[in-house]
């Protein structure tokens, strides 16, 4: 198999893994996603800039935080630097399920370390960055 491959098997066992932990919480992956983001970096983002940050389209984004803002966890609100962005803050609700759903997250991060040395996970780090610098440079 090639290494593409497992990356991908990965990733996908990745999203499976975490989308069963956040399931009683109602939250997809990408929206817990844009949650942790949002709660990092309150109101200094965009629905495009958010996209960016976690790797979708702006059209992924768009439904992402559509379904978000029905649920009452983001809300949008005037950018402070332009009058014509509007940009996503997690709301206390949201907030409080982020909270909710972090047991689940770090469990499934737990699981993913616990078969490699600290030194192998450092290791694994360093791999996976150069990895992501050979796509993109």
């Amino acid at each position: 198999m090639q290494l593409g491959m497992f990356v991908r098997r990965l990733e996908q066992t990745l999203t499976a893994a975490k989308a069963e932990a956040f399931r009683e919480t109602g939250l997809t992956v990408p929206q817990h996603l844009a949650l942790l983001v949002l709660a990092a970096s309150p109101g200094n983002f965009s629905a495009a800039q958010l996209a960016r940050v976690c790797l979708v389209t702006p059209q992924t984004m768009s439904t992402i935080t559509a379904n978000l803002l029905a649920k009452g966890l983001i809300e949008k609100h005037p950018s402070d630097v332009h009058a014509q962005v509007l940009v996503l803050k997690a709301t206390p609700a949201g907030l409080e399920l982020l909270k909710r759903a972090e047991p689940g997250h770090l469990a499934v991060e737990a699981r993913l370390i616990e078969k490699f040395t600290p030194e192998e996970r450092e290791k694994f780090r360093e791999f996976l960055i150069r990895a992501l610098e050979a796509l993109t440079d």
